[in-house]
């Protein structure tokens, strides 16, 4: 009678519909309120959008595959709409809300906001804040409040929890006339640290550094659960090389592609977020784990992909260090973060000056899973009850 009883209690209470977009991928989880925090009911992605090999998996919140599709996916509005078919399919309610991962909201969406016809005319005003990530998010947001026309939707800005950065790490030192333009650090993943910040709760140390690593990757930080500083700047090109991405690079490079190859911003744009980083190192190759078996065989090209990844990102740690006059935590999260203990190993060599090891019994580094999508999940619950429908 009793599980009959929470069954029928979660039933009773607004889910709300989380959306995770990425470059090629769309993840998502479906969650209800449960013991004071949100509780997941399903889970997915839809993997290879835009190419041949797309997949569509959902799993319920015990690991159960539910289901495990192969089928070619053209964009993240096709995406959306097979997880809505599936959704009702399982005979899962219908979100109350749904809330929406945004990268970047330019300089006027600094906070957690509901989805009003202003904030999308906001969004569509800043695209050039960040070309590649907010058009394809509008396109999603648009088949959302379509598909889902009864629910409310929110927006949750990756860029929010770096607000509290001091003028001293958010403005560059270009005229005053380009920063109240909005031409300033940002910072990213920053629900990928706030989660970790909830999560840790009580166990975050006033000094802490989180590395976010994956085919985007960042580090942050933080002064008592704060963002005091982070890698990534006015976009999320900048800061230690990724997958596909330069990270920073010296102005000067940029002034001799544009005078000697004569390349335009849009090649630039090809060429910074698409064809550097980790794969300009290698050939090509950006997956993490394919170069670390390449250069487990004496590849040298992967394995100055490996050294010069896991060095910048050290480097990072060190400053970081030295910003926050030591370090008491170090977290890695992301897919590489959390599954490479090559390159976490890496990273570490060379910090136990700083009482960081990856192999340290003292619990000073940690890898944990990040959870974006429960921290949004979360901003939404709160919107709603604020709004008076939670």
């Amino acid at each position: 009678m009793e599980t009959q009883k929470q069954t029928r209690d979660q039933t009773d209470k607004p889910t709300i519909l989380v959306l995770n977009s990425g470059s090629s991928s769309l993840k998502f989880g479906l969650f209800t309120h449960s013991d004071d925090d949100e509780s997941l009911l399903l889970e997915g992605s839809a993997e290879g959008i835009g190419r041949g090999d797309g997949s569509l998996r959902i799993m319920s919140s015990d690991g159960r595959v539910l289901v495990k599709q192969e089928q070619v996916l053209e964009s993240q509005t096709d995406a959306l709409q097979a997880l809505s078919r599936v959704l009702a399919e399982q005979k899962h309610k219908r979100p109350t809300a749904v809330g929406h991962r945004v990268v970047h909201g330019g300089p006027h969406l600094r906070t957690h906001q509901r989805l009003t016809p202003e904030v999308r005319q906001r969004l569509q005003d800043a695209v050039h804040f960040a070309p590649l990530h907010i058009p394809p998010a509008l396109a999603l947001i648009d088949e959302a409040a379509k598909i889902f026309a009864d629910a409310q939707h929110f927006a949750c800005f990756d860029t929010a929890f770096h607000a509290t950065l001091p003028p001293r790490a958010a403005q560059l030192a270009l005229p005053r006339r380009y920063v109240d333009a909005g031409v300033i650090r940002y910072g990213f993943h920053g629900l990928s640290y706030e989660s970790l910040v909830v999560r840790l709760g009580a166990d975050l140390p006033p000094r802490a550094v989180f590395a976010h690593l994956g085919n985007g990757s960042s580090l942050c930080a933080l002064q008592y659960g704060r963002s005091v500083d982070t890698s990534m700047g006015l976009t999320p090109t900048g800061g230690v090389p990724m997958g596909t991405r330069s990270g920073d690079l010296d102005p000067g490079v940029l002034l001799y592609l544009m005078r000697v190859e004569k390349l335009d911003a849009d090649a630039l744009e090809i060429l910074l977020n698409r064809q550097s980083g980790l794969a300009g190192f290698a050939d090509g190759e950006s997956d993490m784990q394919a170069l670390e078996r390449r250069a487990a065989t004496g590849d040298a090209n992967a394995s100055l992909a490996l050294d010069a990844f896991a060095t910048a990102v050290r480097k990072t740690i060190g400053a970081y260090a030295a910003l926050l006059g030591g370090i008491d935590l170090l977290v890695f999260t992301g897919g590489i973060g959390e599954h490479s203990k090559e390159i976490r190993q890496r990273v570490c060599e060379g910090l136990s000056f700083l009482g960081l090891s990856e192999a340290d019994s003292a619990g000073k580094v940690r890898a944990l899973h990040t959870e974006e999508e429960k921290q949004i999940a979360r901003h939404c619950r709160a919107m709603l009850a604020q709004a008076g429908s939670g």
